[in-house]
């Protein structure tokens, strides 16, 4: 690497970083985000660290950690949008700084760098740094816990027995113990492909098992303290339900073999992340296989490779997913970092004539689609001010042609101009449909409303209408609407859909609208949405009733 890139590079972190954090403010327009932040303005509400409500009801279905990291940037901050994502922005950044440091300490400075741009700009992460859920926490403590162990692995040190050990311990109380395949599972394949097995069970290591069980010992205790301590409690509809033994068994290999309390019907797709990756870990995605391809090959020729963690922990994990009942997108990121140091080589380095015409085209796919996207969208979503848009123009011209002047070697531009695109891409969704979607959506103003009103009591007539839930400033129980008769105290207040609204009609069950509001009912984005024109075809209302 020329020494004249390095400026780009650094301008580009910048940039990538502004983009992650660009969505920091934007009210939710996703379900799961509300639902983590009242559960955590419940834990404040409450004063109790230990115990999960929502709606006033127990919660059993994801560990603590994340709520504690939500809880503690609630009571220094306050209640808001972006003190529940700063936490998980913060994991983020600790992600980029392990990345780097693990990549550098194999490869060299330029494979560093390009891996954190590429975990940087990956598609779904910088989406999940708006539509934060858990796994912002995942990719910092994931890797952060392979690091350590790898020093570990190199030489015994008692601060990275001591980090290894607290990372995974957080990562576990973050998603399960799952996360174990890809924090041990790279140690594995590493003490294998370099024939040093017998390592793995020296005393550092049955030490580092031991300290991340007594690191864990809060998830443990809360969940006993709150459920196996209390087995008259109604759990998924029966009593005597084990908060350990759902941490243990139900939360994780129960959804994977689909015999736990929360399952599916559908079958599986051993080949959904497959496609799924191809716009989730756009547009590093085609880079990607082929990296794997090449890595596998040279293992088969029993050609060395600078490490195997990355290869074996995101591989085992990726695999995992595959086969587990329970497939969503943002299960991956998770392991994207790995993904983005293997692939970094093969971003700038020269390759045979044909990968090295395989690797210009893919990225000029990825390019021209980033950036059309943004003129298409943009061109239909007619939004009230161009502002950004015209910022967000200005600055990606400028970039490209910085970019262009500066850079000569055309595999390193293509690079650079593919990350400008993504972040372009990105900008505009942060700051102009994320904004747009969050401002159709119901739950919002109806709990403004409420807050500005004198009501005693506030309902909820469905489970999933957390935004609303967590926007109110007092506490909302749920009531099925099937019990709408029962709601008799004075100064009562009901959330309801549409669809609840029409089993009300249906029953001839009378109420009393007390304001209605426009609702996009959707998580995903519609195309019909989008354009300004169709929009009212896909939007209903939503409404406050009483008796």
């Amino acid at each position: 690497m020329k020494n004249k890139d390095k400026p780009i590079y650094l301008l580009l972190f910048v940039l990538a970083f502004a983009v992650n954090i660009a969505g920091i403010n934007v009210k939710f327009f996703t379900d799961d985000p509300g639902l983590y932040a009242s559960i955590a303005k419940n834990m404040l509400y409450k004063h109790d660290v230990l115990q999960l409500f929502t709606y006033g009801q127990d919660w059993l279905d994801k560990p603590h950690f994340p709520f504690w990291m939500i809880l503690l940037s609630f009571k220094i901050f306050g209640i808001s949008v972006w003190a529940y994502r700063l936490p998980a922005l913060l994991f983020f950044l600790l992600a980029a700084r392990y990345t780097y440091l693990f990549a550098r300490k194999y490869y060299d400075w330029e494979a560093a760098a390009v891996a954190v741009l590429i975990m940087m700009t990956a598609q779904y992460i910088i989406m999940s740094n708006t539509d934060v859920r858990a796994e912002p926490y995942l990719m910092g403590l994931v890797i952060a816990s392979i690091y350590h162990i790898s020093n570990l692995s190199d030489q015994f040190k008692f601060k990275d027995l001591l980090l290894a050990a607290l990372f995974t311990a957080c990562a576990i109380m973050t998603k399960g113990i799952f996360v174990i395949v890809a924090i041990y599972g790279s140690l594995l394949g590493q003490a294998i492909f370099t024939r040093r097995f017998a390592g793995i069970f020296s005393g550092r290591f049955l030490l580092l098992c031991l300290l991340t069980l007594i690191f864990t010992l809060p998830e443990f205790y809360a969940l006993y303290v709150q459920f196996d301590l209390r087995p008259e409690k109604l759990v998924f509809g029966r009593h005597g339900v084990s908060g350990i033994k759902w941490f243990l068994w139900d939360s994780q290999f129960g959804r994977f073999v689909n015999n736990g309390p929360i399952s599916r019907t559908k079958g599986s797709d051993i080949f959904f992340y497959v496609h799924t990756l191809l716009w989730a870990f756009a547009p590093w995605c085609l880079l990607f296989y082929y990296a794997i391809y090449k890595s596998i090959r040279k293992i088969y020729f029993k050609t060395g490779l600078p490490e195997y963690y990355t290869l074996s922990g995101g591989l085992l994990l990726l695999i995992l997913f595959s086969f587990s009942k329970f497939q969503l997108p943002f299960y991956t990121n998770t392991v994207f970092p790995l993904f983005a140091i293997v692939t970094a080589p093969y971003c700038y380095r020269q390759l045979s004539v044909r990968a090295n015409r395989f690797r210009l085209i893919n990225q000029w796919i990825y390019i021209t689609l980033f950036t059309l996207l943004v003129f298409v969208i943009n061109f239909f979503l007619k939004p009230a001010s161009q502002l950004f848009f015209a910022v967000a123009c200005v600055l990606f011209f400028l970039l490209l042609s910085l970019i262009s002047k500066q850079v000569k070697d055309m595999h390193r531009k293509a690079f650079f101009i593919n990350c400008a695109a993504v972040l372009f891409a990105n900008f505009y969704l942060a700051t102009i449909l994320y904004p747009v979607i969050a401002g159709y959506n119901g739950q919002i103003p109806a709990a403004q409303y409420i807050n500005q009103a004198n009501y005693s009591h506030i309902y909820s007539g469905r489970m999933e209408s957390n935004v609303f839930q967590f926007e109110c400033n007092r506490p909302v129980d749920f009531l099925p609407v099937e019990r709408f008769k029962e709601m008799n105290q004075p100064g009562s207040v009901m959330y309801v859909t549409q669809y609840l609204l029409d089993y009300l009609n249906n029953n001839h069950i009378p109420y009393h609208v007390i304001k209605s509001f426009v609702n996009y009912p959707q998580e995903r984005i519609l195309p019909q949405f989008v354009n300004a024109g169709t929009r009212n075809r896909v939007l209903e209302k939503v409404y406050l009733i009483s008796r």
